[in-house]
């Protein structure tokens, strides 16, 4: 029994790594039952790496961030090849949602992926929210839950899972639970009507897996983070929503549970809440074990429930075995390849006014290109590289928060910003700077303000495409 409890234990922990191999603690706990692997982009993921894993344990759920637009881990250093979830909200046509899901899910499984984490399928209710933003499909429930759908219906029909997050719903935040425990003032009405309608849907639609928020919701459960309710975790998304697929933590190290417990106390709590896996952004085989053995001293303590445990496992393993019967799904999908959907999505994503024509090189001011902890900080804006492919002698200068703007001379002027509606300082920067140049050109890469400036262009993400897009138009 003993030796059965700590397999039990290792099926739900979902480890990440350093390295770009599998190192040796990692292939032994795999070995040993580990149910799953996080690749992250400091992993430079490849099939190789992805084979170590499954000549250990052939059911490994190797599990990404690859949501397209800001989130990208397979295209971190040159950007998204898809704009991201604000800009296909902003289009809403669900089929090209779809398709770009299809073509995600299916660069997912050429690699022999089981698990994308992905979709956001928040609400994003408050602009000021500092994590979420272009991460979502926009501020509609019912935009939100027909995207999430198509989304998760494009990856899964490629062979591979999706997962909806970050349930009950990240949203209505203005804190970053990367760094705090964010708290979601609304009534359970408002929750209801607002920020489940999309899980629901996702639930509906059939996805394979939700990610948990850590999120302090009063009006379902003040006591505590939802990643560790029981009455958020089991009663409403088990119970109420009627799901029953694979429920993963968003990562434990995150400071919004990591400031309360320890790693085995949290991974223990999370799964008496009904959580079935523990990501844990990043290991070592110390950390690891420390919380194997937290789970196993719970079990024999009596204050975790073996029944409980082994639930989790099975499910976990029910993910590997759905996977493992979509092989047809995936050999079809590497069949149908579409390199062009994403950028043709994000021209269609674009909100223009005024006009630009740029025939000679532009000084490119990017005055907040730094995002959220969710967001790679090697991910590039990409406008300042897509124009100066276009246009010689096109130069950059990056602001320093809050700092000074340049000295602008007789060559045009492209002010770069991330979500303006969202920072007062950065919309004072384009006031100052058009009382300077009154005919200068701004591009918004995230949420943007009211437009301004002889020319505006919203992008309504981060990705190669949409800054491709954007250095188009503005040569037009």
């Amino acid at each position: 029994m003993s030796g059965d409890l700590y397999r039990l234990a290792m099926t739900v922990l979902h480890p990440g790594f350093e390295g770009t191999s599998a190192p040796d603690w990692l292939r032994r706990a795999l070995g040993e039952g580990l149910g799953g692997v996080v690749l992250f982009a400091r992993n430079a993921i490849n099939e190789p790496l992805i084979r170590q894993f499954r000549a250990e344990n052939p059911g490994t759920v190797v599990a990404i961030d690859e949501e397209g637009g800001t989130v990208t881990r397979l295209e971190v250093m040159a950007g998204s090849s898809f704009p991201g979830n604000r800009a296909l909200g902003v289009v809403d046509d669900v089929e090209l949602t779809e398709q770009v899901g299809r073509q995600i899910g299916r660069m997912l499984a050429d690699l022999d992926i089981t698990l994308n984490y992905a979709p956001s399928a928040d609400v994003n209710a408050d602009p000021a929210n500092p994590v979420i933003g272009v991460r979502s499909f926009g501020p509609d429930p019912g935009l939100v839950a027909r995207h999430t759908v198509a989304y998760v219906n494009g990856v899964q029909g490629a062979g591979v899972a999706a997962c909806a997050k970050h349930f009950p719903g990240h949203g209505d935040t203005v804190t970053d639970s990367h760094l705090a425990l964010p708290t979601v003032h609304a009534s359970r009405e408002v929750l209801i009507e607002r920020d489940l309608p999309p899980f629901r849907a996702a639930i509906g639609a059939g996805v394979r897996s939700i990610m948990s928020g850590h999120l302090l919701v009063p009006a379902l459960d003040p006591s505590g983070p939802a990643t560790l309710s029981r009455t958020v975790m089991t009663e409403l998304l088990r119970g109420e929503l009627g799901f029953d697929g694979m429920l993963v933590t968003d990562a434990i190290e995150m400071r919004a549970v990591a400031a309360m417990y320890g790693p085995g106390e949290i991974a223990v709590r999370a799964l008496s809440a009904g959580v079935d896996a523990i990501c844990v952004g990043l290991s070592t085989e110390d950390s690891l074990r420390e919380i194997r053995d937290a789970i196993v001293a719970a079990v024999r303590e009596g204050t975790l429930p073996e029944e409980r445990l082994a639930e989790a496992a099975t499910r976990v393993r029910a993910l590997s075995t759905w996977y493992a019967g979509q092989s047809a799904l995936r050999e079809r999908a590497h069949e149908d390849v579409d390199e062009g959907v994403g950028l043709r999505a994000a021209r269609a994503a674009l909100t223009t006014t005024g006009k630009a024509g740029l025939d000679r090189g532009p000084l490119v001011v990017e005055v907040n290109t730094r995002h959220n902890k969710a967001v790679d900080p090697a991910t590039p804006t990409g406008i300042t590289a897509a124009l100066a492919a276009l246009l010689p002698n096109t130069a950059r200068v990056q602001m320093d928060p809050e700092g000074e703007l340049p000295v602008f001379d007789d060559r045009p002027v492209v002010l770069v910003v991330h979500d303006a509606a969202r920072h007062a300082w950065v919309r004072d920067t384009v006031a100052k700077a058009l009382a300077i140049r009154p005919d200068l050109i701004v591009v918004d890469t995230g949420v943007p303000a009211p437009p301004e400036g002889a020319a505006h262009i919203a992008t309504h993400g981060i990705s190669r495409v949409s800054a491709l897009a954007a250095a188009e138009w503005l040569l037009r």
